[in-house]
């Protein structure tokens, strides 16, 4: 003799191809969202090396109003230098200034920190400024769209 389980007793459960439909779902969802962000977060990050840059830039003419001329020393202190960071706030970039032989000029760089997750940036890679504020960039796309 069979005998039949009521059926508020029967068990409920999930099955499995429910679960893989769930899991590959969820997948699905992760390879398109995963990428997004990233690249959000490395166009966002990208004001890091601006604010370093302009910062680098008011300390020269701080520098050169006390001086009469530029000076390449980043991180030393005043009088011989600006007494500044050679990395930005969070170390994604690395700054670094080049005076021309003279003192009259200079080019100031941020470059990506090996290991601070900008280096993934092509299209802006290296951020550039002189003393006369002009802005520019090394990598696939322009000053107008990276210092934006």
């Amino acid at each position: 003799m069979k005998t039949s389980v009521p059926a508020q007793h029967r068990m409920r459960g999930v099955t499995l191809m429910e679960l893989l439909t769930v899991v590959t779902v969820l997948g699905i969802l992760a390879a398109i969202a995963i990428p997004s962000y990233r690249r959000y977060l490395i166009r966002s990050q990208r004001s890091e090396a601006k604010i370093a840059l302009m910062n680098l830039q008011s300390a020269e003419e701080k520098f050169y109003l006390q001086n009469n001329a530029y000076t390449g020393n980043v991180t030393a202190a005043s009088p011989t230098g600006l007494g500044m960071s050679a990395a930005s706030e969070t170390n994604k970039y690395d700054i670094a200034v080049v005076p021309a032989a003279d003192g009259q000029s200079f080019v100031a760089t941020a470059s990506p920190h090996a290991g601070g997750g900008q280096t993934d940036d092509a299209q802006c890679l290296n951020f550039t400024i002189n003393e006369r504020g002009t802005r520019g960039v090394s990598g696939s796309a322009g000053p107008e769209t990276c210092w934006k």
